[in-house]
């Protein structure tokens, strides 16, 4: 069975993004990124991998899942379908029609659907953001990947969203731990069940 990875970039408080959605705040550079990126180039949007010339297959997803304001986040740096290399799904329940003919809708019932994917065969199924999508997925999240920056940002967009909280804790594990020179600390986190 497929795995659900939550795959993400925080601040140590615990926020991914600013209350409107800004990510600025997240230094670009330092030793981090190539490392995290030779690993995971498939995370890196189209465009990105297109500039930076990484043609390298995907190696661990085949799949991204995002929240409308995750991909509002890409049409607004002009692209309604940011992982082309990748089969992506937009969950929305105010968008009436998919954002692209690359992108399929999931309107409603995003847990049924999720299972239904980890089902199938394929590689893992990446889920990029955001927090609220992250609290409604948790019963199905199966690895944390967490990009930590030494940064206080005081308040913005939680990392698990700010709805209801779940009935029990969901309890993870850490798989590996690794601190770069540039401070940013990543941190590979798995359920325990």
């Amino acid at each position: 069975m497929r795995k659900l990875t939550y795959y993400v970039a925080a601040t140590i408080d615990g926020f991914i993004a600013t209350e409107d959605g800004s990510v600025d705040f997240f230094p670009v550079g330092g030793d981090h990124g190539p490392a995290i990126t030779a690993q995971y180039p498939e995370t890196l949007p189209t465009k990105v991998r297109e500039a930076l010339g990484v043609d390298r297959r995907n190696l661990y997803f085949d799949t991204v899942l995002m929240g409308r304001k995750t991909h509002d986040f890409g049409v607004r740096t002009g692209t309604s379908s940011p992982y082309a290399h990748l089969r992506q799904f937009v969950v929305s329940r105010s968008l009436r029609e998919a954002p692209d003919p690359d992108v399929e809708l999931i309107s409603d019932d995003p847990l049924a659907r999720v299972r239904d994917l980890k089902r199938e065969k394929g590689l893992g199924i990446w889920l990029c953001g955001g927090g609220d999508l992250a609290q409604t997925l948790m019963p199905e999240i199966d690895q944390v990947f967490l990009k930590l920056y030494p940064i206080v940002l005081g308040k913005g967009r939680p990392l698990f969203g700010e709805g209801p909280r779940l009935p029990e804790a969901a309890r993870f594990r850490v798989l590996t731990s690794r601190v770069f020179e540039d401070g940013v600390a990543f941190l590979k986190y798995i359920r325990v069940r």
